[in-house]
């Protein structure tokens, strides 16, 4: 079983072109997953609270300014990029919504994986992600209703409610889980990447199965939105991490704490609450920034090993 999921890990990016394919082509079978997107999503928080303890919120005393530059960076950056992006390339109501939503969710669980790939401060990224998935239940729908409350309509104190039940609920009951059971927790612990990619693919196939048949029509644009969204998003966090005086090893744990989102729960709010065509944008990052992502990531980390030598500590 490990070794399966190892392999539905590693090639994540792959798996997800694969079944958002037969999910475009077929869509059918998979329009029922919608309906248990909140639980797959939920899960996934829930394992990820599996894996933090407290002490990856205590840096915040150790590195105080770094850890808020890194909060302000996150959420004064991504959702304005998106806005701006949006209104740049025109794109229609629920797609421009779907894209400024994406980013106003808080940092994505992969950023501390690519952080460590890149040999970057692997602590502050953990304890950035950690604070900003706490905080995401009251900025996400704030700043989602300033900025693309003319587009659509924005029910904030329903998501402000859905949030806190699928990302702060389970990453708190998770974080106790593995206080209070820790012998328990670590036998599990080597299934949870598995079982966390296994739930964010049906995520994907099921949000991209509810909307196949108006693909076609905004596939092109919502592409291209994304990619500028991504990489102006990288861009100004690596500029702006190093603006407020981090230093490189730092400055890549910022830079993708903001270019990589939680595009699943873009995509479940988008489902909930807007058009189905909005959740594309999600469904688009998931693939995207991971590609974007493993590719700085690797530049970063061969780049650190020709200078430093392969024993050089990424935490």
């Amino acid at each position: 079983m490990l070794k399966i999921f190892g392999v539905l890990t590693r090639f994540f990016p792959v798996w997800i072109v694969i079944f958002v394919g037969i999910a475009l082509t077929n869509p059918e079978p998979f329009k029922t997953i919608p309906k248990i997107i909140p639980y797959l999503l939920g899960s996934v928080m829930l394992f990820m609270g599996l894996t933090m303890k407290l002490d990856d919120f205590k840096l915040v005393f150790k590195q105080p300014k770094n850890v808020i530059a890194g909060i302000i960076l996150r959420y004064m950056i991504m959702p304005f990029v998106g806005f701006g992006v949006a209104h740049l390339l025109n794109l229609p109501p629920a797609l421009a919504a779907g894209l400024i939503l994406v980013g106003c969710c808080p940092s994505g669980t992969a950023s501390n994986v690519m952080t460590f790939l890149s040999r970057g401060d692997t602590a502050l990224s953990v304890t950035v992600s950690s604070f900003n998935t706490v905080l995401a239940p009251l900025i996400t729908p704030a700043m989602f209703l300033l900025l693309a409350g003319s587009l659509v309509p924005v029910d904030a104190g329903a998501m402000l409610v859905d949030i806190a039940k699928m990302v702060l609920l389970p990453v708190g009951l998770g974080i106790a889980f593995n206080m209070m059971l820790p012998s328990l927790i670590a036998k599990v612990k080597p299934y949870l990447p598995g079982l966390s990619t296994l739930a964010l693919l049906l995520i994907i196939i099921g949000g991209t199965a509810v909307s196949a048949s108006r693909l076609a029509t905004v596939a092109g644009i919502a592409l291209l939105a994304v990619a500028l969204h991504n990489g102006i998003g990288l861009g100004l966090g690596y500029l702006g991490a190093r603006a407020t005086g981090m230093n490189l090893f730092q400055a890549k744990g910022i830079t993708f704490e903001i270019g990589m989102e939680n595009s699943a729960l873009a995509m479940t709010l988008a489902l909930a609450y807007l058009d189905p065509i909005a959740a594309l944008p999600g469904a688009i990052f998931s693939v995207w920034h991971n590609l974007t992502g493993s590719a700085l990531a690797t530049y970063w980390g061969r780049k650190a090993e020709r200078e430093e030598g392969p024993l050089v500590k990424a935490i």
